[in-house]
């Protein structure tokens, strides 16, 4: 089937790092980093994620975890509150990027040969809580 002007879209590659020592660092990770870079607050960034910020707390608490050096310094309220991205957490954010830009560049032709062979009708053909099941069962992935 031909492709419709409208569905003209590229298909995005989505880097998700699985690391050695069983952590793990993706674009949600990244996210959080460069939120707290710009709130200089977990409770801020959650709000701006749009996530709970339990689960700020625990993926800034995981990121920490991860590597011998902290990816994000927080300060309790006592001493004026917040929190700060180290310079290994934008190393990490730079290193990340970086990985991005070069898998994209590197599966570009493979990418288009794949979305040529797109049945474009898939999209209509599909239930929304059937799309949302399989992007579900790719996040668990």
């Amino acid at each position: 089937m031909d492709q419709p002007v409208s569905q003209k879209e590229k298909a995005r590659l989505h880097v998700s790092l699985a690391l050695p020592n069983g952590g793990s660092l993706d674009e949600e990770d990244i996210a959080l980093i460069e939120t707290v870079q710009k709130c200089r607050s977990i409770l801020g960034a959650s709000k701006l994620m749009g996530i709970s910020y339990r689960k700020t707390w625990l993926m800034t608490d995981a990121l920490n975890r991860t590597f011998e050096t902290r990816v994000i310094d927080t300060f309790p309220g006592r001493r004026g509150g917040g929190a700060e991205v180290t310079p290994f957490g934008e190393r990490i954010v730079a290193v990340f990027r970086s990985v991005e830009r070069r898998s994209a560049r590197a599966a570009t032709a493979t990418l288009e040969e794949l979305t040529s062979s797109l049945d474009w009708a898939f999209e209509t053909a599909t239930s929304g809580a059937a799309r949302e099941e399989t992007q579900d069962l790719r996040s668990s992935a």
